[in-house]
């Protein structure tokens, strides 16, 4: 992979995360509620199988799923924890304006 596209796709996952997890706590009103649902959209991402397959044929399925997380390679360890970090920055921007007095929605 070239380095060009591991930083864009760092700066892309950062923003992106952080955004869906910016509109997320403003509507619900649930501070870190995308930090839960982050892992099973990683594994959803990682995991190169169709989700319809979990209930068709779920011992071949999550044998499969289980290989292709565990042979993750590190550029895309570092591309999704970009994500994760924007999640949590997300979360303590949206603490940090509440204790100021700004209420959204």
């Amino acid at each position: 992979m070239n380095i060009v596209q591991v930083f864009i796709s760092i700066v892309l996952y950062f923003v992106l995360f952080f955004g869906i997890s910016f509109i997320l706590n403003m509507i619900l009103r649930m501070t870190w509620i995308m930090a839960f649902i982050y892992p099973i959209i990683v594994i959803l991402i990682v995991d190169r199988v169709e989700t319809i397959d979990y209930i068709k044929k779920p011992s071949e399925t999550f044998s499969t799923a289980l290989d292709n997380i565990i042979n993750v390679q590190m550029f895309d360890v570092i591309i999704l924890l970009a994500g994760f970090i924007g999640i949590l920055i997300a979360g303590w921007s949206i603490k940090y304006l509440r204790k100021l007095g700004y209420q959204m929605f």
